[in-house]
């Protein structure tokens, strides 16, 4: 089997699509024209050649850097199951929490919070930590995005409306617009209109 060459705007457009995996922004990039670069960047995507070349390029580039999609959702799940008891501990105790005019302690129940020493901690998960004005401010990175990242990649979640038949084959519908009025025809066509 001959193998397709790629042209100088088909490498181009692969090394640009890596950057962001935009194929409209890459064809843009890659030299094509912007007012057919949304429909040359799908239309290069379902070429084969390109296809191959594409995911070639985006394994090369795993190896060198080590990054896979085990070590990225590992990544995740640290930040996706992480307990900030892990990395800092509060309570409510007796403490000193000032001095009156004579000097004395003044003792209370106060709110204490301590960290844990940064050499115990995974500090990839922290995305604050912070003291401002006798203030603490501590931060761990979204666990919500990050479960929400974790959930997409391994397809829990279905974004998508089915409306198609159980036989998969195509949807198909028909209605007798010759009863509507004149102005319910008007507004079918107001609304199709606007779709397109």
């Amino acid at each position: 089997m001959n193998e397709v060459k790629l042209t100088a705007k088909q490498q181009a457009f692969i090394k640009e699509y890596l950057i962001d995996l935009n194929s409209t922004q890459a064809a843009i990039r890659a030299g094509y024209s912007e007012a057919t670069a949304k429909e040359i960047g799908y239309e290069n995507l379902t070429k084969p050649h390109i296809a191959e070349a594409i995911q070639k390029a985006m394994d090369e580039r795993s190896k060198r850097t080590e990054i896979t999609q085990d070590r990225v959702l590992q990544e995740l799940a640290k930040v996706g199951f992480a307990d900030i008891k892990d990395y800092l501990s509060f309570e409510t105790s007796l403490t000193t929490v000032g001095y009156n005019d004579k000097g004395e302690r003044i003792i209370d129940y106060a709110h204490v919070v301590t960290l844990k020493d940064s050499e115990t901690v995974d500090g990839a998960v922290i995305s604050e930590v912070s003291l401002k004005d006798g203030a603490l401010k501590f931060k761990l990175h979204d666990k919500m995005k990050a479960l929400n990242d974790i959930g997409r990649h391994l397809g829990l979640f279905n974004d998508k409306l089915d409306i198609g038949n159980k036989d998969d084959k195509p949807f198909k519908t028909s209605h007798d617009l010759s009863k509507l009025s004149v102005e319910e025809l008007k507004q079918i066509e107001s609304i199709l209109s606007k779709a397109e």
